[in-house]
């Protein structure tokens, strides 16, 4: 049977509090250290692949940790478009590297969890901007459609089209944009999430007032669907969103709060794939608060990724890198207290009551006739509002709801 009209009306004005969301994680970078904002990525000295066998970091144990012990399941994989083609503008993937850097996407493959390719490029190569008096977009579809026939049949390979875009025409690179998932689709990869950033460095704060929402919002699939297109945010905490401070100044809530609204309006959803902060006590507090208000706004902003472990050493400043302690990992306290919490299920006392069966009280209420209370009640946002006062519950009676049991 299809929602009435209040389930309807409720939904598009009222956020659905899930208070967890579906894709949740870390970043694996080394690759890509060196990357500058100008686009250019010197292999060496910089670059330090996340895997024993290549002198970095413990990428693959880490994720292993990282799914068995934290619940995560969600790795973004930094990587240049020069290491790709090993600094052959408009050249094939080259054999070695692109194998190398395969080792990376397989080993989180076969940890069951979502793999991220992000090309950590800022929308240039070596200071041009692409499609925009550097690479034409002719070379920027090659790369993807390159990439995208190579895991055209691995469905938990995400495509991050561009690490922080900026200083850029937004029109003109939604239409870069627009050319590679068109390229992306034909090649094969016809299932896979596309992640789409804006300008401004894929700020959450300035997506819709620097106009990449409405402009990276109108990109279709070749079908014109929108399936599997999501949109890419970044953001963190310290004084110019850069991530370089130890001190946190925003917990960011504003900021998304105006693209969650936005999202909502537009039948759309986003990924955080790149946030961090800090162990400073000023980013304990408002780091927690930030990711609880994603978590809870979760209907529309899908998965977020904290930055970042990999090759990174324990004294970096954002640095989530698990200390091994001779017998296994250990997660630090900003992981334990701000993220990992927030990809775990419904705990097991929600479950119980509010569980598959969906227990006897509220099924006695909200059963399957939907009755006349709860059709009242979805009158008024207010009497909504006090149906529930916890997470768990409203996450229940709102699935119930939504796959036609109260209804």
């Amino acid at each position: 049977m299809r929602p009435s009209t209040h389930l309807s009306t409720l939904i598009t004005l009222l956020p659905v509090v899930w208070g967890r969301v579906k894709y949740l994680g870390v970043a694996i970078p080394g690759i890509d250290f060196g990357c500058e904002i100008d686009g250019s990525c010197p292999l060496q000295p910089f670059a330090k692949f996340p895997l024993i066998e290549f002198d970095g970091g413990d990428g693959e144990g880490q994720m292993k940790h990282f799914v068995k012990d934290s619940g995560f399941n969600t790795f973004r994989l930094p990587t240049s478009w020069q290491f790709l083609l090993n600094e052959q503008l408009g050249g094939k993937l080259d054999p070695v590297k692109s194998e190398q850097y395969d080792k990376l996407i397989q080993a989180c493959l076969n940890t069951g969890a979502y793999c991220m390719i992000d090309l950590h490029n800022f929308a240039r190569y070596n200071g041009g901007i692409v499609g925009q008096g550097g690479p034409p977009d002719e070379l920027f579809v090659d790369l993807w459609s390159q990439l995208a026939r190579k895991y055209a049949n691995e469905d938990k390979v995400m495509f991050g089209l561009m690490n922080e875009p900026h200083d850029l025409d937004i029109a003109l690179w939604a239409k870069t944009c627009q050319k590679a998932v068109t390229g992306i689709r034909k090649a094969g990869a016809t299932s896979q999430i596309i992640l789409l950033p804006g300008t401004n460095f894929a700020s959450a704060e300035t997506f819709v007032s620097s106009g990449s929402a409405n402009a990276l919002g109108a990109i279709t699939n070749p079908d014109g669907s929108k399936n599997g297109l999501v949109l890419d945010l970044h953001k963190y905490l310290d004084i110019n969103n850069s991530g370089k401070y130890v001190e946190c100044t925003n917990d960011n809530v504003e900021g998304f709060r105006t693209i969650a609204t936005w999202l909502r309006k537009n039948k759309r959803e986003a990924i955080i794939s790149e946030t961090g902060a800090s162990i400073d006590p000023s980013c304990m507090k408002r780091f927690c608060t930030q990711n609880d208000f994603i978590a809870k706004n979760s209907d529309v902003l899908i998965g977020f990724v904290g930055w970042g472990a990999g090759s990174f050493p324990h004294e970096y400043v954002l640095t989530l890198t698990p200390l091994w302690t001779g017998h296994g990992y250990v997660d630090n306290k900003l992981m334990q207290e701000c993220i990992i919490e927030y990809g775990e299920e419904c705990g097991e006392e929600c479950g119980e009551e509010y569980g598959e069966e969906y227990g006897e009280e509220c099924g006695e209420e909200y059963g399957e006739e939907y009755g006349e209370e709860c059709g009242e009640a979805f009158d008024d946002l207010d009497t909504y509002e006090s149906l529930a006062n916890n997470d768990c519950q409203r996450q229940a009676f709102l699935q119930q709801c939504l796959q036609g049991k109260a209804i």
